[in-house]
């Protein structure tokens, strides 16, 4: 892969697609490609775009990333949409409202399928933002499928992370009590030439001023209108404002830290995960094991202790990793 990633780093559009396709299938070979392309990482700088369906977050990103080709930046577009239930694949595919951008070569977008993942992000994000960074992206955007209150996985990728909503998004008070609404760094409201904009927007501001939870930096409440790319200007302001905010003191690197931390704990859980249901299908042992659960004849708790205090990490090391 040694050709593929040097490509990469010539911000090749096709090796990047091919090389997150790689990680996408779980190649064995993407975590030498991780490994080979993570000295190059690290100055792009990621936005996250979320919110529930239908605040117009496809048309909010492609304006965003037209003010910062205006700007002259390179931008990555990932945009994660829902899982199609017959192909496992992203179910909106290549997103027609981003049209304009896609022959432009500062521009790379790529759909992704949520796969279920709980947070609405599946993990593979985290590679894709790497591997854009590394390809020499300036800005890297994530697009959540915008699955509700529970979409929190932006979290773990985004350095800025704003929130969409519209004035029909409902009730603001109870918006704000959920999950979402708390992981904001800039609130935006989109189709504000709609009755019930400015309530809105005041209800955020004012729950706002009620948080209990102190901090340095107090989040915008915009309104804006993506279909006619107003206020989309002042919303990259803000943007580059928080991006200011977080390189000072160190904030950035330390957010950027608790995620990598946070990426290698979840990445032993996922491969150590797939590679128990490996031997369940093929290993002698753990089939009679998981016979004696299905069959009420050993307890599940108690069983699986067992053998998380057995010689587990032996029996998912891969052979080609067992010590001679």
């Amino acid at each position: 892969m040694h050709q593929t990633t040097q490509q990469l780093f010539e911000g090749n559009h096709r090796a990047i697609s091919r090389l997150i396709s790689l990680v996408e299938r779980g190649d064995p070979r993407a975590g030498a490609v991780m490994k080979e392309v993570y000295p190059r990482c690290g100055r792009a700088y990621c936005i996250g775009i979320t919110g529930p369906p239908g605040v117009g977050k496809s048309t909010l990103v492609d304006c965003l990333a037209g003010v910062m080709r205006g700007e002259g930046l390179s931008v990555g577009i990932i945009a994660v949409d829902p899982t199609s239930p017959y192909s496992g694949g992203a179910f909106l595919g290549d997103r027609i409202r981003m049209q304009r951008h896609y022959l432009d070569p500062g521009v790379f977008i790529r759909s992704m399928a949520t796969r279920r993942a709980l947070g609405g992000l599946p993990g593979v994000v985290k590679a894709a933002v790497r591997l854009l960074d590394a390809a020499g992206k300036d800005m890297v955007i994530v697009e959540t499928v915008g699955v509700g209150q529970t979409e929190l996985g932006v979290m773990d990728v985004a350095d800025t992370v704003v929130v969409a909503l519209m004035p029909e998004s409902g009730d603001a008070i109870q918006t704000l009590k959920a999950g979402l609404m708390e992981v904001a760094d800039i609130y935006v409201v989109n189709k504000a030439d709609r009755e019930g904009s400015n309530r809105m927007a005041l209800a955020i501001t004012s729950m706002l001023k009620m948080a209990i939870t102190p901090s340095d930096w107090t989040s915008p409440v915009l309104t804006t209108q993506a279909h006619k790319n107003e206020g989309v200007e002042e919303l990259f302001s803000q943007i580059q404002r928080h991006k200011g905010f977080m390189e000072g003191e160190s904030r950035l690197e330390q957010r950027r830290g608790e995620r990598r931390g946070q990426e290698f704990l979840e990445s032993i859980q996922v491969e150590v995960g797939r590679r128990l249901k490996e031997l369940m299908a093929t290993d002698p042992e753990f089939r009679l094991i998981l016979a004696r659960v299905e069959s009420g004849g050993a307890e599940p708790y108690s069983s699986a202790l067992e053998l998380l205090d057995g010689n587990l990490f032996d029996l998912v090391r891969r052979p080609t990793d067992t010590p001679a």
